[in-house]
């Protein structure tokens, strides 16, 4: 317990990314907000701590073993976030405006803050389809550079935005604001509880949204807690090679 009670909300879905299940049941932030102490944000997000560190200290009691994203190449790790979740995201935003397009014509009339969530999912959708593709354009390409600039001991490569902690604080500023809306959404849809008696549309929305929210979490982590700070890393061991 000791041992957990020292590290940070980050670092422990780093090493075990199931952990991050564990901090979503408790409503406690693991991607953007993830480098606090345990016992701090149990005081931010009024959890009890006991409770918290037993679940986490019983988290691999099924013994299925938890991918090490932290082991893998940062190529192989880009190429993960484009392949699982941009894709996820490319193809559920069609989804998500059709059904928010829907369920908000249909049932807005009764409940009003289908409106506003109709507009936050637009807004969210356009954001993240612009952040992703600077990911994979400017600054994912730049870093699959760094690696086999590592690999054959040649120079850090030259690039149009200075240090890679430009675009990193960029794309870090982007999650931040496409997590304030998702916050927002849950926020207006009693996190993703349709009312008693729903249309299975209307169900489907708010399942589809609250998916959505758990997989940007988890990519957001992967880039937060993982690729950009050993990005910043590899960049500093090439600079003074």
């Amino acid at each position: 317990m000791k041992e957990l009670a020292s590290k940070t909300v980050a670092d422990l879905v780093t090493e075990n990314i199931k952990t991050a299940h564990i901090f979503k049941k408790y409503g406690i932030d693991f991607c953007c907000g993830g480098g606090i102490s345990i016992e701090k944000a149990c005081a931010k997000y009024n959890v009890d701590y006991d409770l918290l560190v037993t679940d986490l200290e019983n988290v691999d009691k099924d013994n299925s073993k938890a991918t090490n994203y932290n082991s893998w190449e940062l190529d192989f790790l880009t190429d993960h976030i484009i392949n699982v979740h941009h894709t996820y995201v490319e193809e559920n935003i069609p989804l998500l405006l059709q059904y928010a397009e829907r369920v908000a014509q249909v049932h807005g009339h009764h409940y009003t803050e289908l409106l506003e969530i109709k507009e936050l999912v637009k807004e969210v959708a356009g954001e993240l389809s612009a952040h992703m593709k600077k990911e994979e354009l400017i600054l994912f390409p730049f870093i699959k550079k760094m690696v086999q600039a590592k690999k054959e001991g040649s120079a850090l490569p030259e690039a149009h935005f200075g240090t890679v902690d430009n675009p990193i604080k960029m794309m870090e500023t982007e999650h931040e604001d496409a997590g304030e809306v998702l916050r927002k959404i849950a926020s207006l849809s009693s996190n993703y509880t349709p009312p008693q008696g729903a249309c299975n549309t209307y169900r489907a929305f708010y399942a589809k949204l609250d998916e959505f929210e758990q997989d940007l979490h988890q990519h957001v982590h992967l880039e937060n807690n993982i690729l950009f700070p050993k990005s910043l890393q590899l960049e500093k061991e090439l600079r003074n090679q």
